[in-house]
């Protein structure tokens, strides 16, 4: 009896351009920068993108990509200096320690294990937020979390579409 992978896709994927990896990032940081006011269940955007590309490509997005897109983040929002490096920090961290596990899951089950780390950047976003001295933001402000996890699937398939472009053919290559 053989083992079969639990993902539907036989395709091996193209590599992803470094360039493509920084334009999602750049993009999820514009995305975060939207004026929505105290919009409950948007997800953070630079999070989601971080997790994605630190599950999917731990060698090339990491924790200098996270301390450097946390700083960013810090500076545009006017937060507590430090407190999206630490959170983006962890998660990078997090995420590449546990890609090869994730990526063994088919898409429903990667929001579920990418749910608790999408949690615990929001938590430690309210903690050092809180060690500052801010209130307490309310329940409502962990939705973010579940609308990332509920997004991780159309994320997954917009990000890897670069990748699925088709190679040219070689007639004297069968492969």
């Amino acid at each position: 009896m053989a083992i079969q992978p639990t993902h539907s896709s036989r395709r091996i994927l193209l590599p992803v351009k470094q360039w493509f990896i920084l334009f999602s990032l750049a993009a999820a940081f514009f995305l975060d920068l939207i004026p929505l006011g105290h919009a409950v269940g948007v997800p953070d955007w630079v999070a989601l993108v971080l997790a994605f590309w630190s599950v999917r490509e731990p060698q090339r997005v990491g924790m200098g990509t996270a301390f450097v897109a946390g700083l960013l983040m810090d500076v545009a929002s006017g937060s507590v200096m430090g407190q999206h490096p630490l959170a983006y920090l962890l998660l990078a961290y997090a995420g590449g320690g546990l890609s090869r596990r994730i990526l063994w899951f088919p898409l429903a089950q990667q929001a579920l294990h990418v749910l608790p780390l999408l949690l615990a950047t929001q938590l430690v976003m309210v903690a050092t937020r809180m060690a500052g001295g801010a209130d307490f933001p309310g329940w409502g402000y962990f939705l973010g979390s579940f609308s990332g996890a509920l997004l991780w699937f159309p994320l997954t398939f917009v990000l890897l579409l670069p990748q699925y472009q088709p190679v040219e053919r070689d007639e004297n290559r069968p492969i």
